[in-house]
C-alpha cells in the first residue's frame, strides 16, 4: 500500500474526475487503502473556484471540509463519503459537484454547521439520500465515529487507511433512518449561516 496515486491509478475510480478537476485539495491521505482495490481521500472537495489572475493558484470561494471518501477501482460510484458544511444550503453544491458518482445506494453524511443540534434528517437530492446532521463535537471525524458507534481506543492502533477503512464499512452499513424533509424544507429549517472568520486574531 502506498499513501500516494498517480492520476492513471485513480482513472479508474469515482474519484478520477475529482482529481482530474483540481478538486481533491490539501489531501491528509490520498492513496490506497488496506482493502484490496480500494483508494481513499482525506481533505477537502473543492466546490466553487475562485476566479483566476494569471498564473495565481487561489483557495476555492466554498468547498466541503474534513472530507473523506473512499472509491472502488472499476466501480463508478462512490459508496461512502462524510464532510462539514457551513450551510445545508450547499448540500446542493456537492450534489452537483459529485454529480454520476453519487448513487442510490451509497451512503453520504453531511455534518451541517447551521442546522439545529437535536435535528438529523434524510435529504433525497436527484437519486442519493444524504444523511444531514449537526456538527456537535467538532470534527467529521469524531462525529462519524460516534454516529457509527466506532471506538477511537480501537482506531489507534490502525494507520490512517485502516482508520478511514473502518469508518467507511462501518459508514456502508449504517442503516438508521431519519425524518425526511426535501432539500427545500431544508432551507426554510435551517439557521442562520456563522461567519467562520469571526473571534480569530488578525
Amino acid at each position: 500500500m502506498t499513501d500516494t496515486l498517480t492520476r492513471k491509478e485513480l482513472d479508474d475510480t469515482a474519484l478520477a474526475r475529482l482529481e482530474h478537476g483540481g478538486r481533491l485539495l490539501n489531501p491528509v491521505f490520498k492513496g490506497f487503502m488496506n482493502t484490496f482495490g480500494r483508494v481513499g481521500f482525506r481533505g477537502e472537495l473543492a466546490l466553487r473556484f475562485s476566479p483566476r489572475l494569471a498564473d495565481e493558484a487561489r483557495p476555492p470561494e466554498l468547498s466541503c471540509e474534513q472530507f473523506m471518501a473512499v472509491a472502488d477501482v472499476g466501480e463508478r460510484h462512490l459508496p461512502f463519503f462524510a464532510g462539514w458544511l457551513l450551510s445545508f444550503e450547499h448540500l446542493k453544491n456537492v450534489a452537483e459537484v459529485l454529480g454520476d458518482a453519487l448513487s442510490a445506494n451509497g451512503k453520504y453524511f453531511l455534518f451541517c454547521d447551521n442546522i439545529d443540534l437535536s435535528t438529523r434528517y434524510q435529504v433525497q437530492y436527484e437519486k442519493a439520500i444524504f444523511y444531514v446532521l449537526p456538527i456537535l463535537e467538532s470534527t467529521v471525524y469524531n462525529e462519524i465515529l460516534e454516529l457509527l458507534y466506532l471506538e477511537k481506543n480501537d482506531l489507534k492502533k490502525k494507520d490512517t487507511a485502516g482508520k478511514l477503512d473502518a469508518i467507511a464499512d462501518a459508514g456502508i452499513k449504517f442503516d438508521a433512518t431519519f425524518d425526511s424533509i426535501t432539500y427545500a424544507e431544508g432551507l426554510e429549517l435551517m439557521g442562520p449561516v456563522r461567519n467562520p472568520n469571526e473571534n480569530r486574531p488578525v
